[in-house]
């Protein structure tokens, strides 16, 4: 499939560069059989008792910093590190480096005094392999990294303080992403309290964001490109909960393409969720059959980019350009801070 149909001009302008208040303030695109415009408050309206509500319950770490490479004999540079993947169990991280060219496998990167990383690997990708001291790493990393803002933020204005909450889910648990999971972004405690008034049950899954969030299709075709790789995690106890919502009729509404990803790679052939922890790189384009999604809600998404391709696939590609257009139109805001689509899934995917 050419990545070329999945492309559309977006103006400039319409990127949000701050998001809204209160958060459930920011608009809503209804697309069903039509487009209907509304606001994410409104969002009970389109829920039933017996539904259930899926959120990445990840929490996005300062994953950005600033730092010196040191080096016996000189050498030294500034050097600006991107936490870009968890590897294993210790403090060892797959980084985006800037410049990576001035590192050396065995050099050392100081951030402050009492926190420093080692090279221990380059990879072909142009990645770098930081080994971080484990003992107090994410009480350093908080105070001294810098939330990872998405790049097309980045070049209108330098992340704040600020932005440590706003990048943050209300109900962000587990360290582990670089980018937020963008959706859940719109909920507040009052809406939280309004969905559980409506008979809707809530539940958690985990995928840590990578930074390949941020890196768009390079290919002509989508088969030759390599998605790239987070690690997701379904509990027992919520597959249990929604395969029992599913033999009663409840649909399942994922807050994300985080959370629709996790459940469809959690899911089996026939349909049924399992317990899941480990990676996943599925990469949903148009003709791909849901197997337990049955809405989904989702900020609008870059052109040629994965995500776009996955909002086709689910609510069908005219469907998908026809809402855009709209969206353009009506000077919807894009992107992490921006306004956000409620789809329900074409008969086309079931």
């Amino acid at each position: 499939m050419k990545t070329a149909l999945f492309d559309f001009e977006l103006p400039e302008t319409l990127i949000a560069t701050e998001p809204a208040s209160p958060r459930d303030s920011a608009r809503m695109l209804v697309v069903r059989d039509g487009l209907e415009d509304r606001i994410v408050h409104e969002l009970p309206d389109f829920l039933k008792a017996g539904d259930v509500m899926v959120f990445n319950d990840t929490r996005v770490i300062p994953a950005r910093l600033l730092g010196q490479k040191m080096r016996l004999g000189g050498g030294d540079a500034k050097i600006e590190i991107l936490l870009h993947k968890k590897i294993n169990s210790t403090q060892l991280w797959q980084c985006f480096a800037k410049p990576a060219k001035k590192l050396k496998i065995g050099d050392e990167v100081h951030f402050a005094p009492d926190f420093m990383a080692t090279v221990v690997d380059k990879l072909e990708s142009g990645e770098v392999v930081l080994q971080f001291e484990e003992t107090g790493f994410y009480t350093k990393l908080n105070r001294y990294g810098q939330m990872p803002l998405p790049p097309y933020i980045e070049r209108q204005r330098p992340a704040s303080d600020v932005d440590k909450q706003d990048y943050q889910t209300l109900y962000a648990k587990h360290d582990g992403s670089v980018a937020a999971p963008t959706a859940g972004l719109h909920f507040t405690e009052e809406l939280l309290q309004r969905i559980d008034a409506a008979g809707v049950q809530r539940v958690h899954v985990t995928l840590h964001v990578g930074g390949g969030t941020f890196l768009p299709v390079k290919v002509e075709d989508t088969d030759e490109h390599v998605m790239h790789s987070e690690y997701a995690e379904v509990s027992q106890q919520t597959a249990d909960i929604i395969n029992q919502a599913r033999k009663k009729g409840g649909r399942i509404i994922a807050v994300g393409t985080t959370s629709l990803r996790t459940l469809e790679s959690a899911a089996t052939p026939e349909g049924e969720l399992k317990k899941f922890s480990r990676e996943t790189a599925i990469f949903i384009t148009p003709g791909y059959r849901f197997k337990m999604v049955d809405m989904l809600l989702t900020n609008f998404h870059l052109p040629r980019s994965t995500l776009f391709m996955l909002v086709s696939a689910f609510a069908g590609t005219e469907a998908m350009k026809k809402a855009y257009n709209h969206s353009i139109s009506n000077n919807y805001r894009f992107y992490s801070y921006g306004d956000t689509s409620l789809l329900f899934r074409s008969k086309a995917a079931s």
